[in-house]
């Protein structure tokens, strides 16, 4: 899975934004605010991971159990799935 293009991430005072650029914004008109654990798994989906990569560098990055990984990346997936962010 990866982040389409016409996408980017920046980080904004503590902050992670994503925005749109050059054609995409006029599929995606708007801002999305991360937190660091969402901007971990965006750099990593913009390298193409897949979804056994991003719990694996969760896991080493995080404390958090395999179960709670699994889950929390599924429900990120999905969101960026339904705004249409990832091919």
């Amino acid at each position: 899975m990866k982040i389409k293009q016409g996408f980017i991430l920046r980080e904004v005072a503590d902050s992670f934004l994503v925005v749109a650029v050059g054609d995409a914004v006029k599929q995606f008109n708007g801002v999305i605010n991360l937190n660091e654990t969402g901007a971990f798994l965006w750099r990593l989906l913009e390298k193409g991971a897949t979804e056994e990569e991003l719990k694996t560098a969760l896991l080493n990055e995080y404390d958090v159990d395999g179960e709670t990984a699994a889950r929390d990346i599924k429900a990120f997936l999905e969101k960026l799935e339904n705004a249409n962010l990832v091919d």
